[in-house]
């Protein structure tokens, strides 16, 4: 099989990673377990860790004016782990079985889930489906508001009191829209009529004619039931296709009732199941 090599990448080093994983998203729904918003996301964390598989016959870097292996340098997967799981997406041609024979370093006792790359000797989790949902761009009235920088702490507020537990922090959404993927992020807030922050979306842009991501989406604790999560994810997704995506997707675990409602409300449509992979006998 081809050699790859895996090269670990720092925030400041993901420019590469997320036009790859540009270059490999579709028009209607992400493919494999990443999308460059995924990877925006992360970059949340300014010690943020990210994994770029390269074609390593060609890793010597030759010059691309004499050499024309060069080419042959191109990444061929993008991952990182997603605590105790292994996010991948692979370019549509490569060789999944010498990913996942590199990534079996990853793969230590703890970390049992892959998503995105098989892995042979593991199975299918049909415990924990994820849908894929994806919207197709139409008109839309919305309540929401893009979020700048005068919004922050408001749209941290929303997130904190959405996901419990959550340590989110307007340092973070800070070194978040720093970061190299900063420019494909578009953000929406919904006020109640008192002005009240009631809930948020961060969608990001994944190129013109492919599909965008929401990542995360969160209603306020005290304002749920009232449709604001409903306008800020239309209000996200109508920002997303005024930028020219041709569809913008969701994932959420199919047990999450609250969350399927939500969007389809919102318009959006159920396209496939995702199951990770997981090591047998985990636990």
């Amino acid at each position: 099989m081809p050699p790859v090599t895996r090269r670990t990448l720092s925030p400041a080093d993901t420019p590469r990673a997320l036009r790859a994983l540009s270059a490999w998203t579709p028009a209607d729904a992400p493919a494999g377990g990443l999308h460059p918003g995924d990877v925006g996301w992360l970059l949340r964390h300014a010690d943020a860790t990210v994994y770029l598989w390269v074609d390593a016959r060609g890793d010597g870097r030759p010059d691309p004016r004499l050499d024309p292996r060069y080419d042959a340098a191109a990444p061929v997967a993008v991952g990182f782990l997603d605590g105790p799981v292994l996010r991948v997406t692979a370019a549509p041609d490569a060789d999944l079985g010498a990913l996942a024979a590199d990534a079996e370093e990853l793969l230590v006792p703890g970390n049992d889930w892959s998503d995105g790359l098989p892995v042979p000797g593991w199975q299918p989790d049909r415990e924990e489906p994820w849908l894929v949902l994806s919207w197709t761009p139409e008109p839309v009235t919305t309540r929401a508001k893009p979020v700048g920088e005068p919004d922050a702490a408001d749209r941290v507020l929303v997130h904190r009191s959405a996901f419990t537990g959550s340590k989110f922090a307007l340092k973070h959404w800070e070194t978040m829209r720093a970061s190299p993927a900063g420019h494909l992020a578009v953000e929406t807030l919904v006020r109640t009529p008192a002005g009240e922050p009631a809930a948020a979306a961060t969608g990001w842009f994944g190129g013109a004619g492919r599909c965008g991501l929401l990542e995360p989406v969160g209603t306020h604790a005290d304002h749920r039931g009232h449709g604001y999560g409903r306008d800020a994810v239309r209000g996200a997704c109508a920002a997303l296709a005024d930028r020219g995506a041709s569809a913008v997707a969701v994932l959420t675990p199919a047990s999450n009732e609250a969350a399927v409602a939500l969007y389809t409300s919102a318009g959006f449509t159920v396209v496939r199941e995702n199951h990770d992979w997981t090591r047998p006998g985990r636990g």
